[in-house]
């Protein structure tokens, strides 16, 4: 039996905020927005229980993810993070974020860029972003836009948090011009991601971020 985040993730200490706080739900701040993408990017190949519980550690590395700041790190601020056993010490993620905090900083406003853009299926999102963007292929730029309201799919319409969320009306409610109507309610759903039950240590597959 596969289980979605919904199933799962209700009650336990990492998973369980986030799914019912943070996960699906629409983000305006641009700094907020530049932290889950530096995130999203950051589970690659990892599972997202790791970088929920590095999270604390990559605000303090990435000065809060505050965009204008990341922009002016250097060599020196390369070496620290590379140094950071709290973090993922991985250079091109590491580049990869001072890099497109400069690209955002080029952009003007995240918040606004992303409802310029809206709304876009999943397949030319991740034409966008890769365009626009580094190291955002088509899971990380999917489940990045899943986690913040722009795709649909990040709950289970049975999943309380969904009503929640559906009252706040995220991106993916509005109209697309392809359909005339919200994008379908799979249309944000990419390739499932092994997530590591840390009570059983069970894999079980995860759509989104």
């Amino acid at each position: 039996m596969t289980l979605s985040y919904c199933d799962f993730a209700p009650g336990l200490p990492f998973h369980g905020p986030y799914h019912e706080r943070e996960y699906g739900f629409p983000i305006r701040d641009d700094d907020r927005l530049f932290e889950r993408l530096v995130l999203e990017i950051n589970q690659a190949g990892l599972s997202w229980l790791t970088i929920l519980k590095k999270r604390d550690a990559f605000r303090d590395a990435f000065a809060d993810f505050d965009i204008a700041r990341v922009t002016r790190f250097g060599a020196r601020d390369r070496q620290r993070l590379l140094r950071n056993s709290d973090i993922i010490r991985n250079r091109l993620k590491i580049d990869a974020a001072i890099e497109n905090a400069k690209r955002l900083m080029a952009l003007g406003s995240f918040a606004e860029w992303l409802d310029q853009n809206q709304p876009r299926s999943k397949d030319e999102w991740v034409k966008l972003f890769r365009k626009s963007f580094v190291f955002t292929g088509g899971e990380i730029t999917s489940s990045f836009l899943l986690s913040i309201g722009y795709l649909p799919g990040a709950h289970e319409k049975w999943c309380p948090v969904y009503a929640k969320i559906l009252k706040l009306r995220p991106p993916w409610s509005r109209p697309h011009p392809a359909f005339g109507h919200p994008l379908p309610a799979n249309a944000g759903r990419g390739r499932s991601r092994e997530i590591l039950l840390p009570a059983c240590g069970e894999k079980v597959p995860r759509s989104g971020g």
